[in-house]
């Protein structure tokens, strides 16, 4: 892929990826989705996100299914832990669970899934912990607004964080208030989850909007393809759309050949105002 995004330890990721969000959890579909995964890996989206309470566990099933003829080293594999085991030994138990499931020995990204009740310092230790033990090259954080990650920041190891995984399409964008800012600033990247506009403010209606519409037929692209490109515009953002379907899965990764103009993102901007406040974060 021609997208790529360097963390801030130093990793190059591709800047398309697969959700698997509600994937494993039908036996009608699981073959379709594994070829999906497979035809996504083979299209050169070869980072796959995951986490442990996908279906109490199958997402990671299925995304170990979908892996297991390729070589390691060429995935770039994330999961999530719940807010519940994210300390202490509970945090290497639920890893260790992760890491059986995918039928990997390692993470190359683990993320805290969205703020619990314990205080940061805990989910920071047992990152730092899972980190030195070789089983997890990198962690983040997911669904954590600015607040969190001020706190987050003023934690020893805090800033060890590569990541915050969030709600961010064209018709969701919160985020571009203050929490974004805020991560380009800290060079902490962005992963757009439901980059096609599944849940959020407009929901799946975003696809029918006629200046995407008007966008894709300049290029010769799909107003799906045109969403991707629009998420990934920066440099810096990762998005993981998901798909069960091979044909979907090819068309998500084509989104790879195009960049928008300026006056591309000028009209989208007009059709999709930035917010002018600060908005509540959907959490999921």
């Amino acid at each position: 892929m021609k997208h790529m995004v360097r963390l801030a330890g130093g990793a190059q990721v591709p800047a398309l990826g697969q959700g698997t969000w509600y994937l494993g959890d039908s036996a009608e579909t699981y073959a379709r989705e594994v070829e999906a995964l497979r035809a996504g890996i083979e299209a050169g989206m070869t980072l796959i996100d995951t986490a442990e309470n996908y279906g109490d566990g199958r997402s990671e099933t299925l995304v170990g299914e979908a892996i297991r003829s390729y070589e390691r080293s060429a995935l770039f594999l994330v999961s999530k832990v719940m807010p519940s085991n994210a300390y202490g030994a509970r945090l290497m138990q639920s890893l260790d669970r992760s890491l059986s499931h995918l039928g990997t020995d390692y993470l190359d990204l683990y993320l805290y899934h969205w703020r619990g009740e314990r205080p940061l310092a805990e989910m920071v230790a047992a990152m730092e912990g899972a980190r030195a033990a070789g089983k997890i090259r990198a962690w983040g954080v997911s669904n954590l607004d600015t607040a969190d990650m001020e706190e987050l920041w003023r934690i020893d190891g805090g800033r060890n964080c590569a990541v915050n995984q969030v709600l961010y399409h064209m018709g969701s964008r919160g985020i571009d208030y203050s929490l974004l800012p805020w991560m380009r600033e800290h060079h902490v990247a962005l992963m757009a989850y439901c980059p096609l506009a599944q849940v959020g403010r407009l929901g799946c209606d975003l696809l029918g909007s006629s200046v995407l519409g008007e966008i894709a037929a300049k290029y010769g692209a799909t107003p799906a393809q045109i969403a991707l490109a629009w998420a990934i515009r920066d440099g810096n953002t990762i998005a993981i759309p998901r798909t069960g379907r091979r044909e979907h899965a090819v068309s998500n990764a084509g989104a790879d050949a195009f960049d928008l103009t300026a006056e591309d993102c000028a009209a989208i901007d007009r059709a999709f105002p930035p917010p002018t406040r600060k908005e509540p974060l959907h959490i999921e």
